[in-house]
């Protein structure tokens, strides 16, 4: 038997509550974990920012640099509460105009009281006369009992279908928990397996340390008791021959009485064999061929499951697309080859190689890949292949940790990273070394947001993005506006660009291979604005939306050697490129997670950083 309404809509307004605060939702945010949650009440649970766990299922986190207001909306949720809201108002004005009698829009001070069949309307007497005098009629409340049985039959089958809805719905939940219960249990398993293997590896070390010690205790015994032996000998040679030199000084006496003891020591020792090298037998480490132990497999069991009522859900198949390069989509740790044209490495964590949202990238000529690992207050350098090679804080004069937003590298091979400190009180523009070495350093204005920094290596100018905010209602910036700041190494500003074309909110930055000035604007164009090399606008291209040649919430942008333009296309989930005058070429990935920068390597692989997955991909484009 169905539910009565209420306890239905009871049930689906649970479904669409807030599980915080217990409301329906206020603007939904989604976490990595999939779980939904109030905006304010994500904002008082998670704080400013850094890690937090989930209220329901406890997996850790990490909020955006913009905090709460940056997690991605659920609109499905959004859309459901408005449904919900959106019916108790209508119910509300039906009960109104029940109140207040059956009127007629065309004549108020009517009452309905006629049901035209061929109009299948309900009309007053003035309309009956006025416009439907020769139709067939009949009573209002006749054709409400002729209409009763079909309309109550309806209701029952839509109320019998809310039901298996609702139902399945609370299964779902009830799997949702079931989920993070079982990875938590299966989480606890590797992290004991790792820690069994760590212990059984410690002891083969210190068993290994402890042999390669008494080794070279032996050895060194044996040479010390050589050496004691000849250094024995050195002083009775060198006593006898000095005690003679001076007896050979005093007279001839005492040289007559030396003479006999002379005689005896050089005699003893010109017929004994010279010493002779210690023979050593030193230990030599030989690592075994054998890879690292696997700690086992995460493998997918197909369980029996319970019943679920039969719901017609429909699923639509994904096309394929014939422009995706990418390979499959499997999740890896470490270094791994996606396909023959993808490379990937990194995973979340603040170990080597490891990434704590992996901002800016630039690949120098040398191929070695430098990444902004903002979280970790750190640059990291990769070889082309995936490989770790070293890494180094991104210290200021003067001391004290920042993190990077961006890097960049100039001329000489030197690297221009853009950085704030924690409390994001001061903003520097940094130029290190390859090795982290602070060279120079300049302040930045600390009235806005610093998003992107390349280098004009021709002029030898450093171009960085800068934007004008101020906190508006909701937590929503109040009409920003940006420009993009050219300066001399030393700190000079030059020029200004862009402000005449209402640039918004600009965030990444390239200078191409004709000293074109090329910007991702993020907040309200989506598109890329091109400039020439004195800052003279040249042309836009994209603007927000999904399809070919659209863009949502632009990020990293470079160019390759034939000019053409590549994008990371954050919002949509893919990296693009482009031609040189901004004409839609082709997809290069399009299963990212949440792309962020893009460097081109002058061997002509492709870089991408997803910010999301904390992870690096390269490709190869050509």
């Amino acid at each position: 038997m169905a539910a009565a309404p209420s306890t239905l809509v009871t049930q689906i307004r649970e479904e669409l509550s807030c599980s915080i605060c217990l409301e329906l939702f206020t603007r939904p945010k989604v976490l990595p974990c999939q779980h939904t949650f109030c905006q304010d009440c994500l904002q008082d649970h998670a704080g400013r920012g850094g890690a937090f766990q989930c209220p329901n299922c406890r997996q850790e986190g990490r909020l955006p640099p913009q905090g709460v207001t940056d997690l991605p909306e659920n609109h499905l949720v959004i859309s459901l509460c408005e449904r919900l809201q959106n019916q108790a108002t209508l119910s509300g004005e039906t009960r109104e105009q029940s109140k207040s009698g059956n009127r007629c829009s065309f004549h108020p001070s009517e009452v309905l009281k006629v049901y035209c069949k061929q109009c299948q309307i309900p009309v007053c007497d003035l309309c009956l006369e006025q416009a439907h005098d020769d139709h067939r009629s009949t009573t209002i409340k006749k054709a409400a009992q002729e209409r009763r049985l079909t309309v109550q039959e309806l209701i029952n089958e839509g109320k019998s279908i809310l039901e298996r809805y609702t139902s399945f719905s609370s299964i779902l939940s009830n799997k949702d928990k079931s989920l993070n219960e079982l990875r938590q249990q299966r989480d606890n398993s590797i992290i004991q397996a790792y820690n069994q293997m760590m212990q059984k590896l410690t002891q083969r070390k210190d068993h290994l340390l402890s042999e390669s010690q008494q080794s070279h205790k032996e050895n060194w015994d044996r040479v010390m008791n050589e050496r004691g032996r000849v250094l024995a000998d050195i002083n009775e040679l060198f006593a006898a021959c000095h005690r003679a030199e001076q007896e050979l000084q005093l007279g001839c006496v005492e040289i007559l009485s030396q003479q006999t003891t002379l005689t005896e020591v050089v005699g003893k020792y010109r017929g004994k064999a010279a010493p002779t090298p210690v023979q050593t037998q030193p230990a030599v480490f030989q690592p075994t061929d054998t890879s690292v132990p696997l700690l086992g497999h995460v493998t997918v069991q197909t369980l029996p499951s319970a019943p679920i009522p039969e719901v017609p859900v429909p699923i639509p198949a994904a096309p394929a697309s014939s422009n995706d390069v990418t390979g499959g989509t499997g999740h890896h740790h470490g270094h791994q080859r996606q396909a023959e044209d993808q490379v990937k490495f990194g995973e979340g964590g603040s170990g080597t190689g490891q990434f704590s949202y992996p901002f800016g990238v630039t690949v120098s000529d040398e191929g070695e890949i430098f990444v902004a690992d903002w979280g970790n207050k750190r640059i990291q350098v990769f070889t082309l292949q995936g490989t770790f090679v070293r890494q180094f804080p991104t210290i200021v004069l003067g001391g004290g940790d920042t993190k990077p937003r961006d890097v960049a590298i100039d001329r000489e091979g030197n690297l221009w990273v853009v950085v704030r400190d924690i409390e994001d009180s001061d903003k520097f523009a940094v130029q290190y070394n390859k090795h982290g070495r602070v060279l120079r350093q300049f302040d930045l204005q600390n009235t806005g947001w610093y998003g992107g920094v390349t280098v004009d290596t021709r002029r030898n100018h450093i171009l960085i993005t800068f934007t004008q905010i101020k906190p508006g209602k909701c937590g929503y910036w109040d009409k920003p506006h940006g420009e993009v700041l050219v300066f001399r190494p030393d700190g000079t500003l030059v020029r200004t660009v862009g402000q005449q074309q209402g640039m918004k909110f600009p965030w990444c930055i390239t200078v191409d291979g004709e000293g074109n000035i090329l910007v991702s604007d993020i907040y309200e164009f989506n598109c890329v604005f091109v400039y020439n090399e004195t800052g003279i606008f040249l042309f836009q291209f994209g603007h927000r939306g999904s399809f070919e040649g659209q863009l949502y919430n632009p990020h990293g942008i470079c160019t390759d050697r034939a000019g053409n333009i590549i994008v990371a296309d954050r919002g949509n989930r893919r990296v693009e490129m482009f031609d040189k005058r901004g004409k839609f070429l082709k997809h290069i990935a399009t299963d990212m997670r949440r792309p962020w920068a893009v460097a081109m390597a002058t061997q002509g692989q492709l870089v991408v950083t997803d910010y999301e997955k904390h992870t690096v991909s390269i490709f190869h484009t050509y």
